[in-house]
């Protein structure tokens, strides 16, 4: 029995209280993946060569810094 026909067969199985959670989860995991755009993978290609800048301060700290500039 393939997995798509166990998911079918333990649906029936489950209380209509629940399927709430069953049907939220089952959109989630039916959405396909998002692939990012150019500006986004540019900026994972410099990060990944050692380039950009790297915060590691709290995301008070972040926002500070931010507003400085």
């Amino acid at each position: 029995m393939s997995y798509k026909e166990l998911a079918k067969k333990l649906i029936d199985q489950i209380p209509d209280s629940k399927m709430y959670y069953i049907v939220a989860y089952l959109q989630g995991a039916a959405v396909l993946e998002e692939t990012p755009n150019a500006e986004t993978v540019a900026s994972i290609e410099e990060l990944e060569s050692n380039g950009g800048t790297l915060f590691t301060g709290s995301t008070e700290d972040l926002f500070a810094e931010l507003t400085e500039e």
